[in-house]
């Protein structure tokens, strides 16, 4: 006599099928899938990292993070921070337009019209701590 093999499904709501399939790479293999390595999915792991409290991998994304900001990703990656309360990611976004003196750049991009709209108190915010800044 055969059992019936019954399949059972895990649903994993709010979360794209290929981040979580190159969260489960990372945490087995300890690296990213080929071509996973762009900002966007970046951003999307360290979500995914903060919903499940992988705080391993929450500082290995952040680091990633860190290295990759410029004038185009620094107010995404801002919000992202404030979101998941991220104060180092946050402190080098302000490094970021410390040293570059790049808030002019910033003020043009796409993502800071965009928060401007959503979140204009994350404006105020960002534009009152550049402030304090050395530099800036």
């Amino acid at each position: 006599m055969k059992e019936a093999r019954t399949l059972r499904r895990v649903t994993i709501k709010d979360m794209q099928p290929d981040v979580f399939s190159a969260l489960l790479h990372f945490i087995y293999t300890d690296t990213l899938p080929e071509g996973d390595k762009n900002t966007e999915m970046i951003r999307h792991l360290l979500v995914a990292a903060d919903r499940y409290a992988m705080e391993r991998l929450k500082l290995v994304f952040k680091s990633i993070l860190c290295q990759n900001l410029n004038v185009d990703t620094m107010v995404t990656t801002w919000a992202l921070a404030d979101q998941h309360s991220c104060d180092k990611l946050k402190d080098a976004c302000l490094e970021y337009i410390a040293c570059s003196n790049a808030m002019d750049a910033v003020v043009e991009t796409q993502g800071y019209k965009n928060l401007k709209v959503t979140d204009p108190s994350l404006i105020v915010d960002l534009l009152e701590s550049t402030k304090k800044v050395p530099n800036a």
